[in-house]
């Protein structure tokens, strides 16, 4: 479905779960036409018959964000497919928490490769395609760990740091017609602590997750800065359960 001049062609990475495929729910109800990435394809392809079975608008296409040239693909099908990319959430991230001295250097890249890298990836596609149309919206999703700092997480918290630390970076660079979201979720409904192989970091995330947001709460917030008029950028949106501490 080719989308009308009143919906945002919206891309989303990571979209076939958790918050990603939550949020790409909502924004098509909403009457955006969503454009969802990420490597399950079997997981996209049953979203995407869902959102359009309720009368949203989407498409899916695989994507690996640690792959350069695959996220270069992923903007350029959907700006040529549509004619623009509106906005881009770089919502892809792992979690395999650990302590430092369980030297888990493979998961360690891993973070980095998929939570630092993947949303580096996106800026370098969808920037030039953004500046050259002279309008557009990165949301880029960290999360409370870029805030706080918890035993097994020191890798991931950094990751998360990065990623704030870059789209401030990013808000301050580009001009008036770009806006710049930095989402950060505290625990939240998902399938990141599955990604867990330590068992001291998958009992410390077990007892951290006993409260948590589900993942369209944190959808409705990405929503929320997506449907502000072009003149206001929200920044900064921490969501986090109401009990608890995170």
């Amino acid at each position: 479905m080719t989308p009308s001049t009143s919906q945002k062609v919206v891309l989303i990475t990571g979209a076939s779960s958790g918050i990603g495929a939550a949020t790409a729910k909502l924004l098509a109800e909403r009457g955006h036409h969503v454009v969802l990435g990420a490597r399950r394809t079997e997981r996209l392809e049953e979203l995407t018959e869902n959102i359009r079975a309720a009368g949203g608008s989407a498409e899916y296409h695989p994507l690996d964000v640690t792959d350069a040239e695959q996220v270069r693909v992923f903007v350029d099908a959907a700006h040529s497919g549509h004619g623009r990319v509106d906005v881009l959430v770089n919502n892809a991230g792992v979690m395999p928490l650990s302590k430092l001295e369980a030297l888990r250097l493979d998961e360690w890249n891993r973070m980095i490769d998929v939570n630092v890298r993947g949303v580096l990836h996106g800026i370098a596609a969808a920037l030039p395609v953004m500046q050259a149309q002279r309008h557009g919206q990165f949301v880029n999703v960290a999360s409370i760990g870029a805030h706080q700092v918890s035993p097994t997480a020191a890798v991931y918290c950094a990751t998360k740091y990065a990623v704030w630390a870059v789209s401030e970076g990013l808000r301050q660079e580009v001009d008036g017609d770009i806006r710049v979201t930095t989402v950060c979720p505290g625990v939240t409904e998902s399938e990141l602590a599955e990604s867990i192989s330590d068992p001291v970091g998958r009992e410390e995330m077990r007892t951290y997750r006993s409260v948590a947001i589900p993942a369209s709460s944190v959808g409705a917030a990405i929503a929320f800065a997506i449907d502000q008029p072009a003149e206001v950028d929200v920044s900064e949106i921490i969501v986090r359960p109401t009990a608890g501490h995170a």
